[in-house]
């Protein structure tokens, strides 16, 4: 399969942006994407700071090197959660990085308790994720305290990614969620995958927290 280019990988990026827009999970400047160009050297395209995704255009996706410095001739600076993206395909080998910021992730990310984070466990979809096979899995979320020293934020996504090795995303506190994949494909169906399960959650009067809130472990009531 022929490596993708920057201008299909821009293209891509541009409708996630759209369709993630017309979904409610990046609203206004909200969110930030990414994909590897390559490895050696390691290259990724990367959203702008502070660009509507819902119009993103190929002048607001950059080339980014391994130390957050945007290649090129263009000003825009990358967002400024850059170096969480560097930091997840360091650890994970990713080839994409995708942060939305829905309602439903922003209150499960804020209402879990004060634990490390949320399980998720007895839902169908959660066959969605890379390498799960049953609904009997259960999927630890880490929840990551915000920051806006990115250095320091980034340290400490390193350490959570090394302490949960299975996990497929994190979500920062009050503030949105972060998932990645092997492919741009990957990563879109964690977001979708994961952002029903957050809204499901939220909504739905037939599940609740398992063993109380601050356990942050969310589960299915069996019907009697």
């Amino acid at each position: 399969m022929p490596r993708p280019t920057v201008s299909s990988i821009s293209r891509d990026l541009i409708a996630i942006g759209r369709r993630f827009y017309s979904r409610g999970w990046v609203q206004g400047t909200s969110g930030n994407f990414s994909a590897v160009v390559s490895q050696k050297p390691l290259r990724l395209a990367i959203t702008a700071s502070s660009v509507h995704k819902g119009q993103l255009r190929a002048s607001h996706i950059l080339q980014m090197n391994e130390s957050g410095t945007t290649i090129g001739t263009r000003r825009s600076a990358p967002s400024a959660e850059a170096r969480l993206h560097l930091e997840i395909v360091r650890r994970r080998g990713a080839g994409a990085v995708l942060h939305t910021h829905s309602i439903w992730g922003t209150i499960l990310s804020a209402s879990a308790g004060n634990g490390d984070g949320v399980t998720i466990d007895g839902f169908e979809m959660l066959k969605g994720l890379s390498g799960v096979s049953t609904h009997q899995h259960a999927e630890h979320i880490p929840i990551v305290e915000n920051d806006q020293d990115m250095v320091r934020l980034s340290g400490v996504v390193g350490e959570t990614l090394d302490r949960n090795p299975r996990a497929h995303a994190f979500l920062l506190r009050r503030h949105g969620l972060y998932t990645w994949g092997d492919t741009l494909a990957d990563a879109e169906r964690h977001v979708e995958i994961l952002e029903f399960l957050f809204e499901t959650i939220g909504r739905s009067a037939t599940f609740r927290p398992v063993g109380g809130e601050a356990t942050g472990h969310y589960g299915a009531i069996e019907n009697s």
